[in-house]
């Protein structure tokens, strides 16, 4: 397995990175794993767009979701004729909300560009991956994903609160992908986000031998999550950025 991180900026696009979006390679399959603002521009620094086999969204808020729909413009108008329809898996309602987003009307949607599945409850394939999802906590319906494949695998949190479900499923993951939005100290608000220790406490509960730190907002140092993830948690970590690769 290969994990490229595409943006990693927190709740919006920074100077330096895009908002949430990680490409997923494994058994010759090229996954998409959130699609923020931003985030297809520089996706086409990594791959060629119409070799992607699948897009997953861990929920319906901008910053993971928005750039569906300039890839929608991207497949649907391509030189040459329209793009093969590519299955999309998130939440209820994610082909609804991204038909408002652009502006169109719910049917048919996107629905010829893309073919939207709902994550559910229990694991899916995705060709020779396996994907297994867990709701997590945040305001809106929100999910992290396991992929599994030939023995490795990865786990991403997307947006969460602290969450048992969370360490549940990263315990025997080769990596954790996981958010950490807040520092230390008073006034963050509940059910929202991570810090960059709490972040550290999860992966360290899980027992995962390897973790990233993501979607750190613009106006946070991320060296500081680093060193708070850094008190709680031994194993191999650094902080996301725009091109780093994990190999597994």
């Amino acid at each position: 397995m290969r994990l490229t991180v595409i943006g990693c900026s927190g709740s919006f696009p920074g100077p330096h990175s895009p908002a949430s979006c990680y490409l997923v390679e494994a058994g010759g399959l090229r996954v998409v794993v959130d699609l923020g603002n931003g985030a297809l521009g520089e996706l086409q620094r990594h791959v060629d767009i119409y070799a992607v086999d699948a897009v997953l969204l861990s929920h319906l808020h901008a910053d993971h979701c928005l750039d569906l729909c300039s890839y929608y413009v991207a497949r649907k108008y391509r030189p040459g004729g329209p793009a093969p329809q590519i299955p999309v898996y998130g939440p209820r309602g994610s082909g609804a909300r991204l038909a408002r987003a652009y502006d169109l009307p719910e049917e048919p949607g996107m629905d010829s560009e893309f073919r939207f599945l709902e994550h559910g409850r229990v694991p899916y394939s995705v060709g020779p991956l396996t994907v297994t999802p867990v709701r997590v906590v945040h305001p809106v319906e929100a999910y992290a994903l396991r992929i599994d494949h030939g023995g490795h695998s990865v786990v991403y949190s997307g947006d969460t609160a602290p969450s048992e479900a969370l360490v549940d499923l990263a315990r025997g993951a080769d990596l954790l992908v996981c958010e950490a939005s807040f520092l230390e100290g008073e006034g963050n608000p509940p059910g929202l986000h991570l810090t960059g220790r709490q972040a550290g406490q999860h992966a360290a509960e899980a027992g995962v031998p390897r973790l990233v730190l993501t979607h750190v907002p613009p106006w946070t140092d991320g060296a500081v999550a680093v060193a708070e993830a850094s008190e709680v948690y031994g194993g191999d970590l650094q902080l996301a950025s725009p091109g780093l690769v994990v190999e597994l």
